[in-house]
């Protein structure tokens, strides 16, 4: 009996991410496979570091990224900063707020946290209150909540942790190489994000980067990192020192290279420009079709677009009907607002005018399934009017 190898179907990817991947990274990962410790293979983890340096926008020596998804970053982060006993602020507007605030705990910190309504950022104005009680070591925040589509504003955060001498971690898996990020001059000192979304190549790895501030916390923590595969000083030790710590993935670092390759390319701020644009397009020609955004204009986050489901159609038949009919794959709510809202990413090399314009036709088309109408003319219309102002 001669077995048939299964073939991944080819999709359009339009979800919260994977999204689809750039020619040249699929050509990257086709790269023959070398040894962890290949002089070859160490100079790329050197220009790497240099590459994801110019996205995060720091000089911060220990900056890299760890083996496995965006959640190992947030682990590596969250692990390597906290220990029991710390007082840990916990900022929650969505999903993952709440990972990160479980990871906490796992750490027996000492957790306090703050909620604030899924769709709606967090307060400043609240964070102030909780940090005049003092002592806190750490705050947890998320810049680009995936669940929600909510990008959190930094500038009154970034003032407040200043003021009080809080450590910043953050969360940048669905805004780095998209939106804003100013590791440098906002004062982070921990930030993670993942390779499959606006870096544009598949996942299995996690950009990282910590400050100096961070990298003194580390060693002089009182006691070790709980886990050692993700113990950033250990793996610091492979990527600067050489010494072998794990079997890593020449193939996906060669795919995410090229990703970062393609941004420098592009240019960042052009990149950023361009994902800004293509949002504004997408709500425009949305909006016009007769359907609403979950998000408040002035707290969207360009790169995940959150559309409010019509009362009565039945989400999971929706997606289920895009994927079978037009290989077309959109991510559905998690959490409190399951069912609520489709989650639409428009990330990397899956950021372009054409997307936009068959995602539409298809959710038109989706929708009359359903029976409800929608104005497909004039929402083209408005989108191509956004595109080519």
């Amino acid at each position: 009996m001669t077995s048939k190898p299964l073939e991944a179907p080819l999709r359009t990817l339009m979800g919260p991410g994977p999204l689809d991947i750039h020619p040249r990274v699929y050509r990257a990962l086709a790269s023959p496979v070398i040894g962890h410790l290949d002089p070859a293979y160490l100079a790329l983890l050197d220009r790497i570091r240099e590459q994801l340096q110019m996205v995060f926008r720091t000089k911060n020596a220990l900056t890299h990224v760890s083996p496995g998804t965006g959640t190992s970053g947030m682990e590596m982060c969250v692990a390597n900063l906290m220990e029991p006993g710390d007082k840990v602020l916990c900022c929650v507007h969505g999903y993952f707020g709440a990972r990160i605030r479980e990871m906490a705990e796992r750490q027996d910190a000492d957790v306090t946290t703050l909620e604030a309504e899924w769709g709606q950022p967090d307060d400043p104005s609240a964070i102030e209150k909780k940090l005049k009680d003092g002592g806190f070591k750490v705050m947890t925040l998320v810049h680009a909540e995936t669940s929600t589509g909510v990008q959190q504003p930094m500038e009154d955060i970034v003032r407040l942790a200043k003021e009080h001498g809080v450590m910043l971690l953050l969360d940048t898996v669905t805004s780095l190489g998209g939106v804003d990020v100013e590791i440098d001059a906002w004062g982070i000192d921990a930030a993670y994000s993942c390779s499959q979304k606006c870096i544009g190549s598949p996942p299995g790895l996690a950009p990282i980067t910590f400050s100096p501030r961070a990298v003194d916390v580390m060693k002089s923590r009182r006691s070790p990192v709980r886990g050692w595969y993700l113990d950033a000083q250990l793996l610091d030790g492979y990527w600067s020192g050489r010494k072998y710590h794990h079997t890593s993935s020449s193939t996906l670092h060669y795919g995410v290279h090229e990703a970062l390759c393609l941004i420098e390319e592009e240019g960042l701020a052009a990149r950023i420009t361009r994902h800004r644009r293509h949002h504004l397009a997408l709500v425009a020609g949305i909006e016009a079709m007769g359907l609403s955004m979950f998000v408040a204009a002035e707290h969207r986050l360009p790169s995940l677009n959150a559309i409010r489901i019509p009362d009565g159609v039945d989400d999971g038949k929706l997606r289920g009907y895009l994927l079978e009919t037009f290989n077309l794959e959109i991510g559905g709510g998690l959490g409190a607002i399951a069912g609520k809202v489709w989650r639409v990413g428009l990330m990397g090399y899956s950021s372009s005018p054409e997307r936009i314009l068959f995602f539409m036709s298809c959710l038109s088309q989706a929708l009359g399934v359903q029976g409800v109408s929608t104005d497909l003319k004039a929402g083209l219309a408005a989108a191509m009017s956004t595109l080519e102002s």
